[in-house]
């Protein structure tokens, strides 16, 4: 791999500490490939020797390695370090360098960590830390951003969370029932059996939060409900985490009748990606309309997600990336 030009190279020397072969070998990966993937990424030059690292690259890039080679090597202690806790490291140590002026505005405040059955979760990003903040402090929360963001996720980590407190008496998971440009016909079984494909995502979250077997019974005891977005109209939702996913998908009436469903001591957060509409051309999205209506509301946040906050395979980034380009210049 090439190294920067020398106009712009830095140096840093990073030894790591203790000297621990075996830790050293987790952090590296097989062949190194742990750390091909860092100087890919980041566009530096690595070179190591036993537990002393030295970083050749940009200022701005050789920093944000030293930071997420130390973060591995604090993690490789007691974890495996994989291809996805490497780009997991890389999204937590990009927007912090970037943006010295709102860490510090954050660092006050405290991050907001959620312990769940298969262990912490937290924001990697800076905007999905400012995500969990403005759940954990606003009653209406919007996630806008492309798919793999932690939008969803972060919000079922959120909902579970304030479940096990006793801050709501149940979680309510909604989603419209519209299909990704498909027709997929007639689908057998009683009412439950034919949206829960639409609905599989939202399930998927609380497995891995809660276990099958604690979610089967909350369910059954109603504590949990999943439903398409339907089934709310008339229904007043007090003392529960709703959640709204795949708003994008949803009409400008449905959105003002999910909105007007909030009771009181309820939380609802609402979550869509506007690139990835699937209504019918003369149909109006209720999410890209309420983004417009609700803006600049006191007590109703807006997060923002961008690609950089993408926590999938890092080829999702880059698909993100190549059709906003191919969009925008088809829009000229």
């Amino acid at each position: 791999m090439s190294s920067p030009t020398r106009t712009t190279q830095a140096r840093i020397d990073l030894v790591l500490e203790p000297d621990d072969a075996p830790r050293l070998a987790n952090l590296n990966g097989p062949f190194d490939a742990n750390l091909r993937q860092v100087e890919l990424r980041l566009g530096i030059e690595v070179r190591n020797r036993g537990n002393r690292y030295q970083l050749v690259g940009a200022r701005r890039d050789v920093t944000r390695g030293e930071s997420v080679l130390t973060a591995l090597f604090n993690q490789a202690a007691e974890d495996t370090i994989t291809s996805e806790s490497v780009h997991l490291a890389l999204i937590e140590f990009g927007d912090q360098i970037d943006d010295a002026m709102a860490v510090e505005e954050e660092a006050p405040h405290g991050e907001i960590v959620i312990r769940t059955k298969r262990g912490v979760v937290r924001g990697r990003s800076l905007h999905q830390k400012q995500y969990l903040k403005s759940i954990a402090t606003h009653d209406l929360n919007f996630g806008i951003g492309p798919a793999g963001t932690g939008k969803t996720y972060l919000a079922v980590a959120s909902a579970v969370n304030a479940l096990e407190r006793d801050r709501v008496r149940r979680i309510v998971l909604v989603r419209p029932a519209v299909e990704a440009g498909e027709k997929l016909g007639f689908l057998p079984g009683d009412m439950a059996d034919k949206i829960n494909p639409y609905l599989r995502p939202l399930y998927d979250a609380l497995y891995e939060m809660l276990g099958f077997e604690k979610v089967a019974r909350l369910v059954e005891k109603s504590v949990i409900e999943v439903a398409p977005l339907a089934f709310m109209r008339g229904r007043t939702l007090n003392e529960s985490f709703i959640i709204l996913d795949e708003a994008q998908n949803t009409t400008v009436e449905q959105m003002k009748m999910f909105l007007t469903r909030i009771g009181f001591g309820s939380v609802a957060v609402v979550t869509g990606d506007v690139t990835q509409i699937d209504l019918p051309r003369h149909e109006k999205s209720g999410l890209k309309h309420t983004m417009k209506v609700l803006e600049g509301v006191p007590g109703i946040a807006f997060s923002h997600f961008k690609k950089e906050d993408v926590v999938r395979h890092p080829l999702v980034q880059a698909i993100v990336e190549a059709y906003e380009i191919h969009e925008a210049q088809a829009g000229q």
